[in-house]
Formats: C-alpha cells, structure tokens, sequence
C-alpha cells in the first residue's frame, strides 16, 4: 500500500548518496507486505489518483489472472463472461437478516456452546469490504455471546474548537477508520483486535488478537491468544487516539476510548 511517490523519494535518495545511478544506488532493497492485493489509499481520490500512486499494476493483474484460474477450476463456466460459483463456496442470499444469520452459523457453527473456546474463536473470521457491514456483523455477533454485555462510551474532543461550533452529538456520530466506535459493546469471552502499539515488549502491538475476560470502569482484563505471549493476561486502559490523516475534517479530532 506504499504510494510510489514514497518508493521514488527513497530511490532518488539513494542514488545521491552512493552516486550511483543504479536503482536504490545498488543497494538492496527488502519491502514488507503485499502490494498485489491492496492499492494505495487515495483519500477523496479517483481512479487515475489512485493509479498513478500505485507502486506497480502488472502484479495486481497477475494476481486478478490467478484468482481467476482457481476460480474456474473448482467453478461450471457458464460462458465467458460468468461463472457459478460452487454451493460449498457460497450462502444463497434471501433476504439481508436471515443470510447474515446464515453466514454467522456457517463460520461460527454453535457459538452459545463453543465461545469459552479461545481456538474456536481465533480459527474462524468473517472478512467484510466495509466498516458498515463489520459493525452489523459484530452486533449480531455479540448477541449470541452468553452473559451480561458492558458498553463502554468514549470521550470525544474537537480540540481546534474555540468556539463551539461542533455538538458533541456531532462529534460521537463520526465513525473513523482505526479510531474506536463510540459506542462500544463487548461481552466475556468475545474477541477483540489492538488498535495501537501499547507495550510491543509484552506482545501489545496494532493487531494483536485479545479475548476479553473481566470488564472494570476504566480498565479491560484481557487474555493474549496469539503470538509467542499467547495466554498472558493484560489490562488494556483508555487512551486518547487520533485520525491519521488530520485533513479528514476541518478540526482536530481527539477521542478517548479503548483501543480495540
């Protein structure tokens, strides 16, 4: 997901250093992730920003092609342009709630019995293209966990805000990508996924996977299941997190929650 622009500065740079015209002055390079799945993200972007930030398109077509192959051949081609997908593959669609309740029971088949399980837990996930769509999934998901749910509320501030102009209604309202909901369910038992690097020396790092075990007012009681500090118990506290990209709105936006 690195722009190319970044990839470019870094080449130039050291091309200087070394004076030697040849890629990254002949030194290697080692890139960590996968940029044949994901492209850039070109905020208020269209389709040419985002192609021309985008570090390579060959790869993703090669990966487009392979997706491709292994589609056809665990599909019936109908004709050139379509294909059925296998009914072991796929949930018949019917109506938004009961495909939702269909697609919960596929992936988390007996969750009422089976959610003391930390392995049961963590083998499965449900991957959606929106936040909208996981926020409907969570909540359905949370329903079924047994016990007495905890609602945690943040603190929202517009700290640029001298005066007044943005409600705190307005402010709890904002659903922001790696900030926290304001309204935050949770039941024991249910997993969670860290936000931010709190403590990496002790395995809390962003996307580490936790399963709750005891809710306190400010301080959550929380089980590593992954990782070489699987099964270690840790406290998660509320901390105050901010957007990313500060040009997302006219202020600065600070919210305190638990970040997961």
């Amino acid at each position: 997901m690195s722009k190319r622009q970044a990839i470019e500065v870094v080449d130039r740079t050291m091309q200087d250093i070394t004076d030697e015209k040849l890629p990254f002055g002949g030194k290697i390079m080692v890139m960590g992730g996968d940029f044949r799945q994901v492209l850039p993200i070109v905020r208020h972007g269209t389709r040419a920003h985002i192609v021309d930030s985008s570090l390579r398109m060959s790869p993703l077509w090669a990966s487009v092609k392979r997706l491709r192959l292994y589609i056809n051949m665990r599909a019936e081609t109908l004709d050139e342009s379509f294909i059925r997908i296998p009914d072991n593959m796929s949930i018949p669609y019917t109506d938004k709630t009961n495909s939702m309740d269909a697609l919960i029971d596929a992936i988390f088949p007996s969750l009422q019995s089976n959610y003391a399980d930390s392995k049961f837990i963590i083998s499965r996930a449900i991957l959606s293209t929106k936040n909208e769509s996981v926020d409907e999934i969570n909540n359905k998901l949370i329903e079924r966990f047994s016990g007495e749910q905890k609602v945690y509320y943040n603190f929202d501030e517009a700290e640029d805000d001298k005066n007044n102009l943005y409600p705190m209604e307005y402010l709890n309202s904002l659903n922001v990508s790696g900030v926290p909901p304001h309204y935050l369910r949770l039941k024991i038992g249910c997993p969670v996924i860290l936000l931010r690097n709190i403590d990496p020396l002790n395995g809390l790092c962003n996307g580490t996977r936790l399963i709750c075990r005891a809710f306190q007012q400010n301080v959550i009681d929380a089980e590593i299941v992954v990782g070489q500090h699987a099964g270690k118990i840790v406290f998660l506290p509320r901390i105050p997190l901010c957007p990313s990209d500060d040009e997302m709105f006219p202020f600065k936006l600070k919210r305190k929650q638990f970040p997961i």
